[in-house]
């Protein structure tokens, strides 16, 4: 029988539906609906789920050190962008679909699947002979790379208890920031010591790894019930989501905000998006079931996951350009000047995890994090030619523990917020409106930053300085052999800009801030006992 329900729909007690067999000990890796793994179980289990994230988080951040040498090499210069788009609208696009498929057919087919497309897309990706070709093979990678956090994370959610499940999303959090941080350094070293199609190749060995790892120790319940595809939804999903980044990537940049192509993609994007809600209320198993957005907390954490995205993702964009430029740095030093930050998430994310397990209490967290967040994002609206990079890096320092206190905790309660069978919808959803609202922030901030640096150097034009915004002539190695007056005042103007982006990024914050008071502290459930299981033990499969 089911669990009984609080008012906003998550469910109490120490298990779900389902269980394993009384007195039956599940094997390593073996998880039934409502059977949670001991913890030394699930150490079993999580190095493979490590290395799943680590081979999503790595790709895209090491090839964009990259295109400089891929350019060199493949040319099509002007087709640049679409070797990081056609990624982000391919696994963005998938993402629903690994989530909701592994709820009704079984979560280790499809994550399986999702390492073998990603890892044939990045082989064919470090053999491409053209840019045509290496577009269409990221494209490929991206349909695998949508299945790869989310079956991650969903599988944490089917094997862990959320009133453990803290501590080993705190774990995910380290290897995400230690990506993050050296992802780029990785693929300078590899683009510059050996070829930029090494930054592919080295995809191999990890996800191989990790795919007999995972066929090795991961073991999920068959499912042997009749489902009907959402297929409909889920195209109507694909078109809408597909003519908003798009939007967001042209727009102003290809295309003016007022031409047709963006005024014709806003209109697909909300023609396709009433046309989905309205698939989704009639559908039998819908791609993404709008009952779970009854739920207030998984509601709640699904806008602080889009604004979330939005400021993180859109303002840290242009940390990079100051640190090169301003604070003179070389792109590897530049990578690693946001290690404080990393060291913040790192605190924050194991202290949050710990405390939650031990107490069951998460509602400080989410909280504290969207204060200390906007307070970080506030410092950095601090951020001139005249800033030491002590004082920045002890900026990036007050962001990162902001991070770390709100973004494992936002999963951990969308993912305690639904029903175990959907579990996958709630994983997919999280990372769905992350990468949504980052495509957004990027293409937002990045128009205020344009905007506030060409205002800027137009107003310096008078004292000599005639650099254009646009182009290659901001290029850190271009800017840094300018003449020392004109130099400066190329600075001043981008760590103008860089303030303003950082000013609009505050109130995103503020916002996460207050809507975290929102969140009901619902109880986490636990793991079930074995003597309290139902007496039937579901068939495993490998």
């Amino acid at each position: 029988m089911a669990e009984p329900m609080d008012s906003d729909g998550a469910e109490y007690g120490r298990t779900g539906p389902g269980g394993a067999a009384a007195g039956a000990r599940p094997s390593a890796g073996a998880v039934s609906s409502g059977q949670f793994l001991a913890p030394r179980e699930v150490m079993i289990v999580l190095p493979g789920l490590l290395l799943a994230i680590l081979l999503a988080m790595l790709d895209n951040l090491i090839v964009s050190t990259a295109l400089p040498r891929i350019v060199g090499d493949l040319g099509g210069v002007a087709h640049l962008s679409w070797v990081v788009t056609a990624y982000i609208l391919a696994s963005t696009i998938t993402t629903p679909f690994y989530g909701k498929l592994g709820d009704m057919y079984g979560r280790k087919k499809f994550f399986i699947s999702a390492i073998i497309i990603f890892l044939i897309g990045s082989a064919l990706s470090g053999l491409s002979q053209s840019m045509t070709e290496l577009i269409a093979f990221r494209a490929l990678q991206g349909l695998g790379a949508g299945g790869l956090m989310v079956s991650a994370m969903a599988t944490l959610g089917d094997i862990v208890a959320p009133r453990e499940r803290g501590r080993y999303m705190s774990y995910m959090m380290v290897i995400m920031m230690l990506a993050t941080i050296g992802g780029p350094l990785l693929g300078g070293f590899i683009t510059t010591s050996f070829s930029w199609r090494w930054i592919f190749y080295i995809n191999l060995p990890v996800g191989g790894a990790a795919l007999v790892y995972l066929i090795a120790t991961l073991h999920v319940p068959a499912k042997k019930v009749e489902h009907r595809v959402d297929y409909l939804g889920g195209t109507l999903l694909g078109v809408a989501v597909t003519a908003l980044i798009l939007l967001a990537t042209w727009g102003g940049t290809q295309y003016a905000w007022g031409s047709v192509q963006i005024i014709g993609l806003a209109l697909l994007t909300v023609v396709a998006g009433v046309a989905f809600g309205a698939t989704e209320l009639r559908a039998a198993e819908p791609m993404l079931p709008l009952h779970v957005f009854k739920n207030r907390n998984f509601s709640v954490t699904m806008v602080l996951t889009f604004l979330t995205g939005l400021a993180m993702f859109g303002a840290m964009t242009f940390l990079p350009l100051f640190q090169q430029t301003v604070q003179g740095e070389s792109p590897t030093v530049s990578g690693l000047m946001l290690t404080p930050m990393m060291l913040g998430v790192t605190v924050t994310s194991i202290v949050a995890g710990q405390v939650t397990t031990k107490t069951g209490r998460y509602k400080v967290f989410p909280v504290l994090g969207g204060g200390i967040m906007a307070l970080g994002m506030y410092l950095l609206t601090e951020l001139g030619i005249g800033t030491s990079r002590l004082t920045s890096a002890l900026f990036y320092v007050v962001l990162g523990l902001g991070m770390g206190f709100l973004m494992q905790m936002v999963s951990l309660i969308a993912q305690n917020s639904v029903e175990q069978k959907d579990m996958g919808v709630a994983s997919s959803a999280r990372m769905f409106f992350q990468q949504i609202g980052g495509s957004l922030g990027v293409a937002a901030f990045g128009a205020i930053f344009a905007r506030q640096l060409t205002t800027s150097l137009a107003s310096a034009a008078g004292t000599g300085v005639h650099v254009s915004a646009s182009g290659g002539q901001l290029n850190p190695a271009t800017v840094n052999a300018l003449p020392a007056p004109v130099r400066h005042d190329v600075f001043f103007a981008i760590a103008h800009a860089v303030q303003h982006v950082f000013v609009w990024a505050v109130p995103a914050a503020v916002l996460i801030f207050a809507l975290a008071w929102f969140i009901k502290e619902v109880p986490l459930r636990g793991r079930a006992p074995a003597a309290e299981a139902p007496s039937q033990e579901p068939e495993l499969v490998s």
